[in-house]
């Protein structure tokens, strides 16, 4: 078995990693890069491996990073089946469209500044009729069900806790001349005591893991301080500030994880009775894929379910979805208090851009950031609090209020990494660290070496290893 590192290697985006096995192609990922727009171009419209000899693909959840890329796969030759949960096919349904929608805009953007500059045209890296074909290759397999995916390799879906349809990706292989090997890949491995998802399932014995590690050098605070710190900042600015709180958030599991939190606040009357926004037509079709899967819903919200007024977790009096342009630019005229949630996560795209625009100037308001914020997008330039920030091509002065609550970030942090991979490190052979910063991912190596691992990577991107 060989395993080859394409992407999300020292870095935390572009997930793809190659296994070989028994003459077979094994695509785990197959995700956008993100950063540098010229770099990310680069990068994601040329994919660093032969395309047409990938025989399958495994995808353990639907977040960009790792799914995005999907259609550009298919664009470029690949015919191979495309594995993953039934939750994560329906959203990729509505998010790799959404990608091309986004990526068509952009380029027709570009397209017009490098036709007056008589500088040559660009093409999107894919469109959303490359988004639709791919759908085709999608099969939908549920948790804890085993299916042959490659001659010798079984393939078993664990619910990793992370978002809606999330996976840990179990292999069990018979290599030519019987030779037996387990592989584990945690995808993105959530939380315990997270609301709406179950907890991650407990890792199961394996010879080979390869293990992310985006917060592989940090702890988070429990998630109910987080909900508490969400009250304390819409009571502080929209109640005795009278100003707005715009949220960037990840169309999936995020916006939904801040909505249920509002929601459960509303009723127990611990916010202000103020309008609250969900101004993202992705977020609005991607909580309508939440609806269509409660087998992924944890006990907590089945039973905040039975016994609340409401029986949708997702909707309240309060709660208004935004689909339509006009309505979305009537929030920004709006007078008074709000509270605003907007895609993309970390600003790079999306209605955000529009209501950061009309809001970051002033004192009154709050931006509040609830993930991470990849180098290079105006979301980390928000958490960092610089003095101008540029929207739209033009400076703005950030004068509201910067807040930054980890407490709901979907990763597992050090130590819940450490926790889960801990009972199986003793038949461990061989881990690799990916899906992290170098800092990220060194600590969380060092933190395996010292519970025993005997042999722990970080692995460059472009490495190759062979497992003997």
């Amino acid at each position: 078995m060989e395993i080859q590192f394409y992407g999300a290697a020292q870095t935390v985006t572009g997930s793809q990693y190659l296994v070989t096995v028994n003459g077979q192609r094994i695509l785990l990922e197959c995700g956008l890069f993100q950063g540098k727009r010229r770099e990310s171009y680069e990068r994601n419209r040329n994919l660093p491996f032969d395309v047409a000899a990938v025989d399958v693909m495994l995808l353990s959840h639907a977040h960009i990073d790792h799914s995005g890329n999907i259609p550009n796969l298919v664009r470029s030759g690949f015919r191979g089946p495309i594995y993953c949960t039934a939750a994560t096919r329906d959203l990729c349904a509505a998010m790799l469209q959404d990608s091309a929608y986004i990526m068509e805009q952009d380029v027709a953007y570009l397209n017009e500044r490098r036709e007056r500059r008589n500088e040559p045209l660009i093409e999107p890296i894919y469109t959303h009729a490359d988004a639709v074909a791919s759908m085709e290759h999608f099969i939908g397999v549920g948790y804890n069900r085993t299916v042959a995916v490659a001659p010798g390799v079984q393939c078993t879906f664990f619910d990793a806790g992370h978002i809606l349809g999330s996976a840990i990706v179990f292999l069990d292989i018979e290599e030519r001349g019987g030779r037996r090997a387990r592989l584990l890949f945690t995808g993105d491995l959530g939380r315990e005591n997270l609301p709406i998802l179950r907890d991650p399932t407990p890792a199961p014995e394996a010879d080979v893991l390869i293990t992310e590690s985006t917060y592989g050098d940090r702890l988070h605070p429990p998630p109910p301080q987080a909900e508490m710190q969400l009250r304390d900042l819409v009571v502080d600015v929209c109640s005795n500030g009278g100003g707005k709180v715009v949220i960037p958030a990840f169309a999936v599991g995020r916006t939904q994880e801040i909505v249920y939190s509002l929601h459960r606040l509303s009723l127990a009357g611990e916010i202000p009775a103020v309008p609250i926004f969900v101004d993202s037509p992705l977020a609005v079709n991607v909580t309508d894929i939440f609806r269509l899967h409660p087998e992924c819903y944890d006990e907590e919200l089945r039973a905040f379910i039975a016994r609340d007024r409401h029986p949708d977790p997702f909707g309240f009096e309060r709660l208004q979805y935004v689909r339509n342009v006009e309505d979305s630019k009537a929030i920004n005229e709006m007078e008074g208090a709000a509270v605003i949630i907007s895609a993309s996560g970390m600003c790079e795209a999306g209605r955000i851009l529009h209501h950061l625009k009309h809001t970051v100037w002033n004192p009154r308001n709050a931006v509040l950031i609830v993930g991470w914020q990849a180098p290079h997008t105006l979301g980390r330039r928000l958490v960092e609090k610089q003095k101008r920030v540029r929207i739209f091509g033009e400076e703005h002065p950030l004068r509201a209020r910067v807040e930054v609550i980890n407490g709901f970030s979907a990763h597992a942090d050090r130590d819940e990494l450490l926790s889960w991979a801990r009972p199986i490190l003793p038949r461990l052979q061989h881990v690799f660290i990916v899906h992290g910063d170098p800092p990220a991912a060194s600590a969380l190596a060092e933190g395996l070496g010292r519970l025993g691992a005997r042999q722990v990577t970080v692995p460059a991107r472009g490495e190759r290893f062979e497992i003997t």
